[in-house]
């Protein structure tokens, strides 16, 4: 493993700056744990996200949030917009007078690598950045992102010298420039990355920088996404009940098969394969009904999709929700269902946080054996099925419909499993000493070293990880 350099390393003193694409984001509720968790840890964090979503449903858990957000770019009008590019361009110009040798430099290599407009806008950000998180007394500057946020984040770095480093997660992985990463990965302190199938793709990227590439799963909030004490209605998983059978044990199968998906309403989630098994079940007349909750730019084409099936009696979309109504939607399943599919450009799933929630909740799963979700539905925790598989689908929820034991027994150890290896505290505990000094590579191949532990082994340098589901690493002991 190597080594970090100590001037990327953060300091004991001054605040963590946390940046965002945008906050607070419904779909993103990854993010805002990962904050509320860090803050709980004692990490003291300032945000700052590039734009305001301006979303019309919010998390009511945004109202925790200890620290206010700075927006880059507000879109509030164009004066607004004015002040903001007349306060971009005197950051620049300070920037430039205080250090010209270093602007120059970081000028010059845009000039020669990287001439996009996308790259001219992050850097513009970066110098009014920069000014900010020294106003603000910042000792180090995080990018939730591998994308816009990391590349903020770098130019702030490459124009003041501040330490920096980013998460990747998947489409921001997945779909940039690959010697852009491999730059962002050598510049940072620290990489973390939420899955071990992107641990090993950034990894892989990084070459000789590998060893700053850590697996750090997102947790969930196991008190909020718990099971029912006691099954509400016959039908639900019965493994909270005394007496619940074994698998073969088949009582009477419930009428019909209620299946739960929740995720954004966009190609990667993979509706269009869930919808096609639902068709074959329906044909074959095994009772079923589909609950969507999520909402995206894929909606009125998979609604079409839905009426074109002769599924529109059995198939209702709820829009956008919030982490209590959601919460509220899984005790209401039999079934969870995750249909992730790899796209074209290599825009996939990391660990989808909803599919944590539903074994939090002591949901049967049947997922895509794609990405990181592997990782998570281990043996006998959930149904992993092939991508892309209608008829593989299919078979898992027929298998699950005709069996409540079988389904009760997948809940109750998803349940045990999820609480005991990604229970939402643990996890920002472990990577809170990355923040706030403690924790740094080695440089005898010992991965994490420092004046404190990984807790619980919950952050994992690469090499230290077995393989398994065609490489993707293992689910920390």
């Amino acid at each position: 493993m190597g080594t970090a350099t100590s001037g990327g390393r953060p300091g004991s003193t001054g605040t963590v700056g946390y940046l965002t694409k945008r906050f607070p984001r419904l779909s993103e509720t990854f993010i805002l744990d990962e904050i509320l968790g860090l803050e709980a840890a004692g990490v003291p964090l300032r945000l700052y996200a590039i734009a305001d979503p301006a979303e019309r449903v919010v998390q009511p858990d945004v109202a925790k949030v200890k620290s206010p957000v700075v927006y880059l770019r507000s879109g509030r009008g164009p004066r607004r917009s004015t002040l903001e590019a007349l306060a971009t361009v005197a950051a620049h110009v300070r920037l430039l007078r205080r250090a010209p040798k270093r602007y120059l430099g970081v000028v010059a290599h845009i000039i020669r690598e990287r001439r996009h407009m996308a790259t001219l806008r992050n850097f513009a950000q970066a110098g009014r950045l920069a000014l900010r998180l020294e106003a603000d007394g910042a000792r180090h500057i995080h990018a939730a992102f591998a994308h816009a946020p990391a590349s903020v984040a770098h130019f702030v770095h490459l124009l003041t010298g501040l330490p920096f480093s980013f998460s990747a997660h998947a489409k921001d992985l997945y779909t940039s420039p690959p010697d852009l990463l491999a730059r962002k990965v050598a510049d940072a302190s620290f990489v973390l990355t939420c899955s071990g199938s992107a641990a090993s793709a950034l990894a892989a990227i990084a070459g000789p920088d590998a060893a700053k590439v850590l697996l750090a799963y997102h947790g969930v909030d196991t008190e909020r996404f718990a099971p029912p004490d006691a099954p509400s209605k016959p039908g639900s998983p019965t493994a909270w009940a005394s007496g619940a059978g074994e698998p073969g044990q088949a009582g009477p199968a419930p009428a019909p098969l209620r299946v739960l998906a929740v995720g954004r309403l966009v190609a990667k989630k993979g509706y269009p394969v869930l919808f096609e098994a639902l068709a074959g079940l329906v044909r074959r007349g095994e009772p079923v009904t589909l609950t969507v909750i999520g909402e995206g730019s894929d909606r009125r084409e998979l609604e079409a999709m839905v009426e074109r099936l002769g599924l529109s009696a059995s198939v209702r979309f709820l829009g956008a929700r919030s982490h209590q109504q959601v919460a509220a939607a899984y005790p209401e399943a039999d079934v969870f269902v995750q249909a992730s599919v790899v796209l074209g450009n290599g825009d996939r799933d990391g660990v989808p946080n909803s599919l944590l929630e539903a074994m939090a909740s002591g949901l049967a799963v049947v997922a895509s054996e794609v990405a990181g979700i592997p990782e998570v539905v281990a043996p006998g925790c959930g149904v992993l099925v092939p991508p892309g598989d209608p008829e593989a689908l299919a078979a898992a929820l027929a298998l699950l419909g005709r069996d409540p034991a079988l389904r009760a027994r997948l809940g109750r150890s998803a349940r045990d499993h999820v609480a005991a290896r990604f229970d939402r505290a643990a996890c920002a505990r472990a990577i809170a000493p990355l923040f706030l000094g403690g924790v740094f590579l080695s440089g005898d191949g010992g991965g994490l070293a420092g004046g404190g532990r990984a807790a619980e082994g919950l952050v994992r340098p690469l090499e230290s990880l077995g393989a398994r589901h065609g490489g993707a690493p293992a689910v920390p002991a």
